[in-house]
């Protein structure tokens, strides 16, 4: 169908709105965009997000008279894909799946492009029937055959093993590398690797067990396992992992670290792996490190109100100490990574001392630590001191030696950032303490401490309102009422005191949860941060000089307009931004 005419007929827009999918303004706005953009109203609608995919797709059809595919991975068979091999089809997202004489049936995202229907018929040698169908779709049943494929290496993998052809084994360090690249366990490896890096998974464990081992994925924060490999698979797969790493592979009895890169596509991945010797053989964790990482704006991680501006203005002082809190895979990285971009001009010198680096920052000058060549937090930070710096970003406080540093180059006139972890923001200073750093050393260089922990969002295209339980709405409207109840809170903090007045003028107080769709992950999609901050103040300068616990100097800055971890999730789960149970999740 000729793209020129099709302004000829209704646009999906009208279809959406005739089946009351979209509202009349919704409608109003789209034309007008369209008009003033020049954008086509199928890509706004898209971007927008107004409806579901199915629900675009079923209108896609009905105006440009083009079936709806909705597939399933059992439906297309392996020589379907032999015609259109997995990488072209991720290419120009498309899935064959029937032929009929000449015909090949082919389902495609963008049903309209042309170029890409004339690119398959030479390919195939058959007259191309376009469907249209939806990227989860094709997503899926592209990465249900490539897990047919990598059972089929696992396969024939196994045959290799059991035939003694090509076997890792100790001692064999020097195997050629054409060799090794050229054996099905390597391939088996690289699909492993590959599906990491697509599915986003921060970390992969391999973890052999008594019969089998077992794949698992971090996505988002939360463990899930891929699939199970056969138990003798478990030493050649951790001995290509070692091989890449450049660990050695016959020592099995102590952990060891490692790391390599690869790239899929257009990304590099930087990866750490980590070996620990278990009862059934080693375990590997690799934690996998984009090479170029995302900054964002304090607002976009999460932060808002009183915590935004009270983080931003002393990160602008000129010296002092900013500390981020928080466990492991808590965005600690991130938060620090997106302050340094921040106040990265040319004006100042900056340096960082990491392990790893996990995020460049373009302008700013990066350290990795080497404690093999001698090069630790601790002998960084001496030598920063020597290179006349304005900032000085330390990737994590782990002992007296690099805390005491920290506090004299703050102390000196340098802006410190770092990392410690602590469950809470008032537990920074006690645990300061306890490195036997002076109380009025910290009382003096400490601007404040952030905690943090992340979160994952409701899918905002099926999430849905429910009232919870009794006990559930009586914790609410306790929290509500507490911070409704803080003056300093409800005076100084405008954006928070208006989100809260909004809550509590509602009939009855709800939360949300995700439905699941073919959008999100059991009713997620994406992350956001909580977060607390303890300011330096007066007071709280009076209580760590008199070295009071942890609880007590939470309750003075909760009386001078903080708001905590659980009080900011309360907060973000009566808004729809998460759900209850992962505020328990992450705060409890």
């Amino acid at each position: 169908m000729d793209k020129n005419n099709l302004n000829k007929l209704n646009t999906v827009a009208d279809v959406l709105y005739s089946k009351n999918l979209i509202t009349s303004d919704q409608l109003s706005a789209i034309k007008f965009e369209s008009v003033n953009t020049g954008k086509s109203v199928d890509s706004i609608i898209k971007d927008r997000g107004y409806v579901s995919s199915d629900d675009y797709a079923d209108a896609f059809g009905e105006v440009y008279g083009i079936e709806y595919a909705k597939l399933t991975p059992g439906q297309i068979s392996p020589e379907l894909l032999d015609k259109v091999p997995l990488d072209i089809a991720r290419k120009y997202k498309v899935v064959p799946f029937e032929v009929d004489a000449n015909k090949l049936s082919l389902a495609m995202v963008d049903p309209l492009d042309l170029q890409t229907i004339d690119f398959i018929e030479r390919r195939t040698g058959h007259k191309v029937v376009p469907f249209i169908t939806t990227e989860k779709i094709l997503d899926r049943v592209l990465d249900e055959q490539k897990g047919k494929e990598l059972g089929e290496e696992i396969t024939a993998a196994m045959e290799e093993i059991t035939q003694n052809t090509v076997k890792i084994e100790e001692g064999q360090a020097d195997m050629s590398d054409a060799t090794i690249k050229d054996a099905p366990i390597a391939r088996v490896v690289g699909m492993i690797l590959e599906t990491s890096v697509k599915s986003g998974a921060s970390d992969v464990h391999i973890e052999p067990g008594e019969d089998v081992c077992r794949l698992r994925y971090r996505v988002d924060g939360i463990l899930s396992e891929k699939r199970k490999l056969p138990k003798e698979m478990t030493d050649p797969v951790v001995a290509r992992i070692k091989i890449l790493a450049g660990m050695k592979i016959d020592e099995k009895r102590i952990p060891q670290d490692g790391r390599f890169k690869v790239q899929v596509g257009k990304t590099e991945t930087d990866l750490r792996v980590s070996t620990l010797p278990t009862v059934f053989g080693e375990k590997v964790v690799i934690r996998l490190l984009k090479e170029e990482g995302t900054v964002f704006t304090y607002r976009d991680l999460g932060m808002r109100g009183l915590t935004l501006k009270r983080y931003e203005e002393m990160s602008l002082k000129p010296n002092g100490m900013i500390l981020v809190t928080g466990p492991t895979s808590s965005g600690k990285t991130v938060t620090l990574a997106s302050t340094l971009n921040k106040l990265n001009t040319i004006r100042v010198n900056i340096v960082t001392i990491e392990d790893p680096v996990e995020i460049r920052v373009p302008g700013v000058n990066q350290v990795q630590v080497n404690p093999q060549a001698g090069l630790t937090f601790a002998s960084g930070l001496r030598s920063f001191l020597r290179q006349d710096p304005n900032i000085i970003m330390v990737g994590e406080i782990r002992d007296s030696e690099t805390a005491e540093l920290a506090v004299h180059a703050a102390l000196t006139g340098h802006l410190v950032l770092s990392t410690l972890h602590t469950n809470s923001a008032s537990g920074a200073i006690p645990r300061l303490l306890d490195m036997d750093i002076e109380d009025f050393f910290l009382s003096s260089t400490i601007l404040g401490v952030l905690a943090q922990r992340l979160v994952r969002k409701v899918c905002q295209y099926c999430k849905e309102e429910y009232e919870p339980p009794k006990e559930i709405l009586e914790d609410l409207k306790g929290v509500l009422d507490e911070l409704s109840n803080n003056q300093v809170l409800m005076t100084k903090d405008a954006e928070l005191a208006k989100i809260i007045k909004e809550i509590m003028a509602k009939d009855k107080l709800t939360l949300f949860r995700g439905k699941g769709c073919p959008k999100c992950d059991n009713g997620y999609k994406g992350r956001v941060g909580i977060f607390e901050l303890l300011a330096m103040s007066e007071k709280i300068s009076e209580a760590t000089l008199s070295k009071v616990p942890s609880g007590k100097i939470e309750e003075i800055a909760k009386s001078e307009g903080m708001i905590t971890l659980l009080q900011d999730g309360y907060i973000r789960a009566l808004q729809g931004d998460t759900t209850l149970e992962e505020i328990m999740r992450v705060t409890k």
